[in-house]
């Protein structure tokens, strides 16, 4: 059972079943690296899966599929730090078992994720037979302050019983990739070439390679006891063990601590990594210390990211907004990564990057922009593979992955498994151009956001016309149509990968893709009116762009082809043409089929036959676009697009979608709630639930969603608000749902880290802090403009 209020969450009884759920749900990271919630006594297996994950450190290996090598990029799972085994030892006895959460004589479990301090807390209570108890606390966290650190103490009491505790302290590096069930056919180590010591002052190191592109890692432990006692060394060919014998009885508790540092060949330190990371480990704070470090660390965060809103939805938003800031924090702006879309919380997806940044970036824009830049600089240093991968294809310009990690190349997986099925797929996921349009979209929307001109007209601009380019060369005249046409792509439904019967992949004119990609080409002549004279001459002589091309941008961006049926927005050509899915028979015979396309599969049919959509896909449209820009869009391409024909287009897919993605439910709900449609509150809460709740059954075990998770804040904070940050200040644009009918929120604006906003029903206040920041404009609905000063706050009625 789950439980807790406030900074708390809670889960007060062991379930073996759930204890992957529980384990992601309550990862510890720093940005840098994170460690999943896992308890300290247990080794990999079914029910246990131990994890330590480093931002942007992925392996790549080929494996034998269905008679065929595929290759992939995996992000490591690195060697577990955190494993200790214990057992007692009564006076006169023999050593009992080593102690569990599976033991017999558990009688009490309780695991207390601190969120306002990222600290885990384990509370066991172990009775044998003879009523003799041993109670046993851990506490761990992964160092906000230092992300070089992390940290776990043990503490041992005693009732009814005395003598000593055996206590191994491990690092362990047999270790492999094996947290997701169905990559269990793929080559799963990543580790090799393990060298261990022990150093003075409880120290042990070890280090390993990747194979490719070969990354050294370092870890360095150093074990402290109370009583404090020498520890019996032995060193395996794949770690160290440290083991202790603690004197314990009634009212004489002991425990011991682990400090760990982590250090790879890419930290720029001086000397041998494992000889550096011994080095930090010997001189790290003792626990304490620590512990008010990081805390410390944790509060400044909160600062510039606080979230308040009443009751459970309230709890839910204060747990993702934690995972968002152990994934990406403050660290993460000195890193060369991007988002994974599954966090540092597991290995589903491989670790890699998606377009989830869509959903991440426009929180970090409000709160971290630091942070929002620097992801996009991981795609401005992946510029070169996206041109590269452009001309692999016959276009111009930069065509970003589907999936990326390290290198920028495309990483999605060239066959799938249907666990329903057991058959291997061909994947055509890669045919998702839209990442594109994404990436782009992000440019543009993080410089409105933080005013960075400097970024704009520099790495953003670089990117925003490449992708343009991209656009304007992949879409080909028809005359038939006196429009131009995107053909053979996948759209973000990813149930649609190609026609029925069709002998070769892709759809043609999928409405969200050309949508976007017309929004790309006009923003690349904004900006390209916008730029400083002379960084355009220079943009255009390194592109080769001439004024027939940006005439070609101009009459694309109006006359890409938008497909319609029956009055609503079709999600690709020939979408109305497909047959009608009957959902109440395949509820009935199924019960949960979010994952239509491997039922349908493994009956030997395809998706690809009916109106059916695992997400939203024409509706994202809504979710990236307010109404009057939704309005402008459509009018540029010579369509009428109002209130009617906007609320049927909802309507109708809405009813033919499958919510398979945690990321549908979020956008349905931003959707409806712009609409003030009925049914709002339905998906946001369905959102809110998506990972606490593990909706899509099983999957959050193997990392979280945090796209999703990240969007059910900015739906808070952006969609209910109708808040967008830009050159005129704050402009808002309240569509309030009764269910959240108060909340605030802090945000940076006007030089100010602090801004806080509040709504209450009617009303918003807006304070912002003394300091050396300027005044706050705030735009309210009819454009009535306000300026707030610092050290002032402001209510207003709406």
């Amino acid at each position: 059972m789950t439980s807790g209020r406030g900074w708390t969450w809670r889960y007060d009884a062991y379930a073996p079943e759930r204890e992957r759920l529980v384990e992601a749900l309550c990862t510890l990271g720093n940005g840098r690296f994170a460690t999943r919630g896992s308890a300290p006594e247990c080794v990999a297996g079914t029910t246990h899966y131990p994890g330590t994950y480093l931002a942007g450190c992925y392996d790549r290996r080929t494996s034998l599929v269905d008679g065929r090598a595929v290759e992939n990029e995996d992000l490591v799972n690195l060697p577990n730090w955190t494993l200790l085994r214990y057992r007692r030892l009564p006076e006169g006895e023999p050593a009992g078992a080593w102690l569990t959460p599976d033991s017999a004589e558990l009688r009490h479990y309780d695991v207390r994720l601190d969120l306002r301090r990222g600290i885990l807390h384990r509370d066991l209570l172990f009775r044998d037979a003879r009523g003799r108890g041993l109670r046993v606390g851990h506490t761990r966290f992964v160092h906000m302050g230092d992300p070089e650190l992390a940290a776990q103490r043990t503490t041992f009491h005693a009732y009814g019983w005395r003598g000593e505790i055996e206590v191994e302290s491990v690092l362990d590096g047999d270790v492999a990739n094996t947290g997701v069930e169905r990559y269990h056919h793929l080559e799963s180590r990543h580790l090799s070439g393990h060298r261990t010591l022990f150093a003075p002052g409880g120290v042990a190191g070890l280090s390993c390679r990747t194979s490719d592109p070969g990354h050294l890692i370092a870890l360095a432990v150093r074990t402290e006891t109370r009583p404090e006692r020498p520890a019996r060394t032995i060193r395996t060919s794949t770690g160290t063990v440290q083991t202790y014998r603690l004197p314990i009885a009634r009212g004489r508790p002991a425990w011991c601590a682990k400090t760990l540092a982590l250090l790879t060949s890419s930290d720029r330190r001086p000397g041998e990594p494992l000889a550096a990371a011994v080095r930090t480990a010997t001189h790290a704070p003792a626990f304490p210390a620590l512990r008010a470090a990081h805390e410390a660390a944790w509060q400044g965060l909160w600062e510039k990211g606080e979230l308040h809103v009443p009751g459970e939805a309230g709890h839910i938003l204060r747990l993702h907004a934690f995972h968002l800031l152990q994934t990406l924090s403050p660290h993460t702006a000195g890193l060369d990564v991007g988002v994974p879309a599954r966090g540092l919380h597991g290995e589903a997806y491989r670790g890699h990057v998606f377009w989830d940044e869509l959903f991440v970036l426009p929180y970090l824009d409000l709160h971290f922009p630091d942070v929002a830049r620097a992801l996009l600089t991981y795609r401005h240093r992946r510029l070169p593979a996206a041109r590269a991968a452009a001309r692999r294809a016959g276009h111009q310009g930069a065509m970003y992955p589907w999936q990326s990690g390290g290198s920028g190349n495309e990483e999605t997986q060239e066959v799938h498994l249907n666990p329903r099925s057991g058959r291997w797929l061909p994947d055509h996921s890669r045919l998702q151009r839209h990442v594109g349009s994404a990436v782009a979209y992000n440019v543009w929307k993080y410089a409105r956001a933080t005013g960075d001109r400097g970024f704009l007209y520099g790495e953003g601009a670089e990117i925003l016309l490449e992708v343009a380019r991209f656009w304007a060369g992949a879409a080909v005249f028809d005359p038939a149509l006196e429009r131009y046409r995107i053909r053979g792509v996948m759209g973000p439904d990813e149930y649609h990968d190609a026609y029925p019967d069709a002998e070769t992949p892709g759809i043609d004119d999928n409405a969200y893709t050309n949508v976007t990609a017309a929004w790309v080409l006009a923003r690349g002549l904004d900006l390209l009116r916008e730029l400083p004279a002379a960084r355009g001459v220079e943009l255009r002589r390194r592109l080769a762009l001439d004024e027939e091309d940006l005439a070609r941008w101009d009459e694309v961006s109006r006359r890409l082809y938008v497909p319609f049926h029956h009055g609503v927005v079709s999600q690709f050509d020939g979408f109305g043409e497909l047959a009608e899915l009957d959902w109440e028979a395949y509820r009935e015979r199924y019960g949960d089929i979010r994952r239509l396309d491997r039922i349908l599969e493994a009956e030997d049919d395809t998706v690809n036959r009916y109106q059916a959509s695992k997400q939203a896909d024409t509706l994202m449209l809504g979710y990236l676009f307010r109404p009057d820009e939704l309005v402008e869009l459509f009018a540029r391409l010579g369509h009428r697009m109002d209130d009617a024909t906007w609320r049927a287009t909802v309507d109708y897919h809405l009813r033919r979608t499958s919510h398979g993605s945690t990321l549908s439910s979020l956008v349905h709900g931003w959707v409806l709630a712009r609409l003030k449609g009925p049914g709002a509150w339905r998906y946001c809460e369905e959102a809110l639930l998506a990972d606490v709740a593990d909706v899509q059954g099983g999957t959050t075990g193997e990392g979280i969603h945090l796209g999703a998770m990240a969007g059910t804040i900015d739906l808070v904070e952006r969609g209910i608000t109708g808040l967008e940050a830009g050159p005129e200040g704050l402009r808002v644009a309240p569509v309030p749902l009764r269910e959240l009918p108060r909340f605030a929120f802090t945000l940076c604006s006007g030089g100010h880290r602090g801004v806080r906003l509040r709504v209450l029903p009617g009303r918003i206040g807006i304070h912002v802090p003394a300091g050396p920041g300027g005044s706050v404009s705030l735009v309210l609905p009819g454009d009535r403009k306000f300026t707030v000063l610092p050290g002032e706050e402001r209510w207003f009625t709406l």
